[in-house]
């Protein structure tokens, strides 16, 4: 048994309330399309590629979706617009990266190295220090020895945030305050991680902004250093974007990539947000895996993501 279901987590629940304002603005607008029509035709298609672009898909990620359909349509001979859904959700699911398995799918997963070194970039503003507190909480809560290190030295709130979570989820944090040098923090927290035996140690970075060359080649130091400590290290770079952003979070995540291993994301927000068809297209043009989704404030609002499981919030499961 997983550990959502453990705690008594009703994530499905979480899910389909996080993601209210992109289903529904979805939905409706392919209802008014389909107004009138007994089954798929160009026009049609047409819509639907406007209603996935405007709903932050993305026009590379949409004009494949609309490929695959049409073949389907095509091969298939008739298809009916009750099929529609189902079909739309079928090709959504087959884009998007799932999780490899060789990465832990569960909070209370062994890991296979120890410790499994986390770094987790992105800019400022897009809920980076929160992400690291919560997966913190959430590792803590599943058994796992769990160290942070406080690598975002640009500005002391950081530092000071990530303290607070700490001992909101009971794991040390390792840090040397305001403009300590960052990958001197994070060497000191990966030795701290490997000298106590811990699982798993998350690494605070810098909210680099992405247009920012020079601050960007910092990340790459900063995961030089922590591989003399632990053989591959940093196991795991996840980057954290805002889903409310849109189109600029595809746009900060290709920065990101073009300088440092991105091996999954993080999207947060997606409560507050009619966007949530971004986590798609980000997904598929990268050829990432998209890790956690934030879907509220709440510490449980932070959940593991499931491809088929998001698909179906966002467009309904029936």
């Amino acid at each position: 048994m997983g550990f959502f279901e453990k705690l008594g987590f009703k994530k499905k629940e979480k899910l389909e309330q996080g993601l209210e304002k992109s289903r529904t603005g979805i939905l409706s607008k392919i209802g008014k399309a389909l107004a009138g029509k007994d089954k798929i035709d160009d026009a049609f298609l047409d819509d639907l590629e406007e209603i996935l672009i405007t709903s932050d898909v993305g026009v590379k990620t949409t004009l494949e979706i609309i490929k695959r359909i049409e073949a389907r349509v095509a091969k298939e001979k008739y298809v009916g617009t009750g099929s529609l859904q189902k079909l739309l959700k079928e090709e959504i699911v087959s884009l998007l990266q799932d999780n490899s398995p060789e990465r832990p799918a569960e909070f209370d997963a062994e890991f296979p190295v120890k410790p499994h070194v986390v770094m987790i970039v992105g800019v400022n503003g897009v809920g980076k220090t929160t992400t690291v507190g919560k997966l913190a909480y959430w590792y803590k809560q599943a058994g796992r020895n769990v160290v942070l290190g406080a690598a975002d030295t640009f500005r002391a709130a950081a530092v000071e945030q990530l303290t607070i979570w700490s001992e909101r989820a009971g794991v040390p944090i390792i840090q040397q305050g305001q403009n300590a040098d960052p990958a001197a923090v994070a060497f000191d927290s990966v030795s701290a991680a490997k000298s106590r035996n811990a699982d798993i140690v998350l690494i605070d970075t810098a909210g680099r902004l992405h247009n920012k060359k020079a601050l960007m080649d910092e990340l790459g130091k900063i995961k030089r250093v922590m591989g003399k400590v632990v053989d591959g290290a940093p196991h795991e770079v996840i980057l954290v974007l805002d889903a409310s952003t849109g189109q600029n979070a595809l746009q900060q995540a290709k920065a990101f990539t073009s300088v440092v291993e991105i091996t999954g994301l993080a999207l947060t927000k997606l409560d507050g947000t009619a966007k949530g068809g971004i986590v798609i297209g980000i997904s598929h043009e990268l050829n990432v895996p998209v890790k956690y989704i934030g879907v509220g404030e709440q510490l449980d609002d932070l959940q593991l993501f499931d491809r088929a499981s998001f698909v179906d919030a966002l467009f309904g499961e029936k």
